[in-house]
């Protein structure tokens, strides 16, 4: 089959609130191909961005729009996904918004695949078996520590049995931060698991980050996901130096391609690689990234804080690894991102969620949802339309 077309659905809330919460919008990548098949992804970036990245005009050999490597070309199985994957990076090298624009189109692909042969794009990867991950519900810290305290009082009430607070006000100060791990750790009790994402806040001051370690190995903190900024490998190092295994680091949302990830996992020590495969360059990127955390004994972790669709490609990739068991699972997103599928992807009674058994992602988005939360598009380049909103 040929890629024939590639849309774009630009979604987004009424309102889009200064805090830290990515599904107030979103980006939906549909492919079609020439024999009427259809697949979908979604994009983990600034939706307008990423549509500029798809049909901006050539600047040069190596900064050519993501779509000058996708119409046109046959895919009938993962080998021509993957080979894509290389020539949009090769072809799009100076055009930094390219990673993140393939990403939705990648997992577009694999979902056009995947429905193509009637198999779940897991298998597609060529994992034999895909294992229930557990669920950890993802939350943003309460403005207070009382607040912080009834979310985790209202997770652990659900059955889950792990949970992750971050962002909102921890990082300022240490005395309140201390409050809110104290609180979430009362609130979710003794065998609830712990995390804490402190959104890249101290940027590379392991210092900072270090004043932290008591009051996380106090309450018995699985993980600080993110102290400091993707790049900042010497102090992801240092701190996990300092803490001696007693809390370990978590990062690799903000990676976008593979070397990032295995350099946090190289030089920076994490315990816990967590990948976005909006962002990393679609499955194809994180699928790679899993096989070499897995190779290098380290955990891999989904990253996902937005819809359902989101969510199911992010537990292919690693849906064979059985030691790589914990799985980021949004309780707070929007509505956007609540009503986006029809399809939802459950909790078993042990708190696990399982990678879907149906063709492709196993998610589809509901045409009615993007309809209400469409924002049409039209990019003009020198009196002539480069990119519209397509039709659904």
């Amino acid at each position: 089959m040929t890629i024939s077309q590639v849309d774009f659905f630009y979604l987004a809330m009424p309102e889009i609130l200064d805090i830290g919460d990515g599904s107030q919008d979103a980006l939906l990548v549909r492919v079609r191909s020439d024999d009427g098949g259809e697949g979908w992804g979604e994009c983990e970036a600034s939706p307008l961005v990423s549509i500029a990245a798809w049909c901006a005009p050539m600047s040069h050999s190596a900064c050519k729009p993501v779509s000058a490597s996708v119409i046109g070309r046959r895919i009938e199985g993962p080998d021509d996904i993957r080979a894509l994957n290389r020539d949009v990076r090769a072809h799009s090298l100076d055009l930094l918004q390219a990673d993140h624009t393939l990403s939705g189109v990648d997992m577009a692909l694999w979902d056009l695949l995947g429905r193509r042969l009637d198999e779940p794009v897991w298998r597609l990867l060529g994992w034999p078996r895909a294992y229930p991950k557990t669920a950890y519900a993802s939350v943003l810290f309460g403005d207070t520590p009382a607040q912080t305290l009834e979310k985790a009082c209202r997770i652990a009430a659900a059955g889950y049995r792990a949970a992750k607070f971050g962002w909102g006000p921890f990082g300022a100060e240490l005395t309140a931060d201390e409050a809110h791990v104290r609180a979430a750790r009362e609130g979710l009790g003794p065998e609830v698991s712990l995390m804490i994402d402190a959104g890249t806040v101290w940027g590379e001051d392991v210092e900072a980050a270090s004043l932290r370690l008591p009051v996380l190995e106090e309450c018995r903190v699985t993980w600080i996901e993110e102290p400091f900024v993707s790049g900042a490998l010497g102090a992801y190092a240092e701190l996990e130096r300092q803490a001696r295994g007693s809390v370990r680091t978590a990062a690799g949302e903000g990676s976008h391609d593979p070397l990032m990830a295995r350099n946090l996992i190289d030089y920076g020590g994490v315990g816990y690689i967590q990948i976005d495969a909006g962002r990393v360059g679609g499955i194809t990127s994180a699928y790679e990234i899993a096989r070499y955390a897995e190779r290098r004994g380290v955990d891999y972790v989904n990253h996902t804080f937005t819809t359902a669709l989101a969510l199911s490609a992010s537990l292919h990739p690693y849906a064979g690894i059985e030691r790589s068991h914990i799985c980021e699972y949004p309780v707070e997103a929007s509505l956007l991102a609540r009503e986006l599928t029809a399809e939802q992807l459950p909790l078993d009674e042990s708190g696990r969620v399982h990678p879907p058994q149906r063709p492709g992602l196993g998610v589809s988005p509901d045409p009615e949802a993007i309809r209400r939360y469409l924002q049409p598009v039209e990019i003009r380049v020198g009196g002539r339309t480069v990119h519209t909103t397509s039709e659904l």
